[in-house]
């Protein structure tokens, strides 16, 4: 994966296109416009990078969502789109039967494929009554060997973070794990979101994840809801005393005690929890 730096000290200005570093941000001023450069990595099958060329708005914030097509964006494993995953009225939905995670036939876990390491994440999401989904950040494409020496894909949430998506009120999930752990905005089945200001199931809400060297907020409906730092004693102990322990998934313990991998980013995903949920207004901000 090429490492993208945006807009150093160092960049120089010519001939309307401001150069940095390798990558490329395009400004039209007579409209206040500009486009960024990315590399788009295809998959473990097919490593090759691509370029995506998206617009950036005038706060420095790409959209990775355009509201009509998938640019950008693949199946977790995968070169294309799953079909469970759709455009519907400017937002990404994914449509579920209520058939558990990664279940649902053509499903599995949706990735914007370009890995980030400092940013600012910022969308809206609703849910259907009962949904349970999940923003998930620093992901890594990881596989293993099985008993014939095969290459297997292992979970996404193992190496990632999860903002949690959830209908409070109708999804069981909401009244397990401790304090409200796995309720939204949560970083799930580690800390509660405080304080607690979803909306119910059909109406919009805002998140915000954010991520810089290391320190961690999440942001649910204009407040600050959680903040931890990985990589940490801390961030240890609270991984060994969640579902993600050495002693239950020690792979997934081994991955996230490191996560982000040895560049410390990682691609920004949508989860296939099997259940009707909806995105839109996804903007991504690269912080330096």
């Amino acid at each position: 994966m090429k490492k993208v730096v945006y807009l150093l000290a160092c960049s120089c200005l010519v001939a309307g296109v401001l150069v940095s570093c390798g990558t490329q941000k395009k400004t039209n001023a007579s409209k206040g416009q500009s486009t960024v450069i990315l590399s788009y990595s295809k998959s473990l099958k097919a490593p090759e990078d691509q370029s995506l060329n998206l617009p950036v708005d005038k706060d420095g914030y790409i959209t990775i969502f355009d509201g009509k097509t998938f640019k950008g964006w693949r199946g977790y494993g995968k070169d294309r789109v799953p079909s469970k995953w759709t455009i519907e009225d400017g937002c990404i939905k994914f449509n579920g039967t209520g058939g558990g995670e990664a279940q649902d036939g053509d499903g599995g876990d949706l990735l914007f494929a370009h890995k980030f390491k400092n940013f600012e994440l910022e969308l809206e999401w609703k849910v259907a009554k009962g949904s349970n989904s999940g923003i998930m950040y620093l992901v890594q494409e990881v596989t293993s060997k099985d008993k014939d020496g095969n290459d297997v894909l292992e979970p996404l949430y193992y190496s990632a973070l999860e903002y949690q998506i959830l209908d409070n009120e109708n999804h069981p999930d909401a009244r397990l794990g401790r304090n409200g752990n796995r309720q939204s905005a949560s970083l799930y089945d580690m800390i509660p979101a405080v304080p607690q200001n979803s909306k119910p199931y059909g109406q919009w809400n805002k998140a915000k994840i954010l991520v810089y060297k290391g320190t961690v907020v999440h942001g649910q409906n204009d407040k600050n809801v959680l903040e931890f730092h990985l990589w940490t004693k801390q961030w240890t102990e609270m991984l060994q005393a969640s579902k993600f322990s050495e002693s239950s998934l020690p792979l997934a313990f081994k991955l996230l005690n490191n996560c982000g991998g040895e560049n410390r980013e990682g691609f920004i995903a949508l989860q296939d929890h099997g259940d009707d949920v909806w995105y839109r207004n996804i903007r991504v901000k690269v912080l330096e």
